[in-house]
């Protein structure tokens, strides 16, 4: 184990503990592997599953290991009309898992996500029984400030450019606050604390996932 890795290790026990405190469910997996095989352990055969745009839950491994196993996952990919994918994000609302991952997360367990649609930071709000979410530790920083920070200068520029989207960040690669009309930051959502304990499973993983 190199140093990074013993840094990360401890940092993510410790925010392990920090989601627990928060009425969330929590891991630190050291590999994509290891998370997969965790996430896994969690989802029942049988699941409905849904998602949001998350890279992280592509990176690791885990959609390719839900479609090639015995789970009902509602895949957008697959949709052939804009309106039949309106239908499949609409059914997270009742799945029993939605995967997804964070633009960012302080190291005392709070977490920021932003949204165009708002399909996703409305899943992790309200809906689906459980909500399952792979988070690289290069997404782990310091204070809720630097996590609104990361989410809004480095996450949505990146978004907006891998998506193709003509916003000011995409051009200039942090922030404007703008209002253009293919902004990504329609709905900023932030999220400290389960009310209903355990809808949260978060798997922290030491590998950089995602944006």
């Amino acid at each position: 184990m190199d140093v990074r890795q013993k840094r990360n290790k401890v940092l993510g026990e410790r925010v392990v503990k920090a989601l627990e405190s928060r009425n969330m469910d929590a891991y630190y997996a050291e590999t994509k592997e290891e998370a997969v095989q965790k996430a896994l352990e969690w989802i029942p055969e049988g699941s409905t599953i849904n998602m949001g745009g998350a890279s992280s839950v592509h990176e690791c491994g885990l959609i390719d290991a839900i479609k090639s196993g015995n789970y009902n996952f509602c895949d957008r990919d697959k949709a052939s009309t804009q309106e039949e994918k309106q239908e499949i994000a609409r059914a997270a609302f009742s799945c029993d898992w939605f995967l997804g991952s964070v633009n960012a997360m302080s190291e005392d367990g709070v977490f920021i996500n932003i949204d165009g649609n708002a399909n996703r930071v409305a899943a992790y709000a309200f809906g689906p029984k459980n909500v399952l979410l792979i988070v690289g530790m290069n997404k782990v920083v310091k204070t809720q400030e630097d996590a609104m920070s990361r989410a809004r200068n480095e996450a949505a520029p990146v978004n907006a450019q891998r998506f193709g989207i003509d916003t000011p960040c995409s051009k200039a690669g942090s922030c404007f606050d703008c209002k253009s009309p293919e902004c990504i930051c329609c709905q900023i959502l932030v999220t400290r604390f389960s009310r209903q304990k355990g809808r949260f499973k978060i798997i922290l993983v030491d590998e950089n996932l995602g944006f």
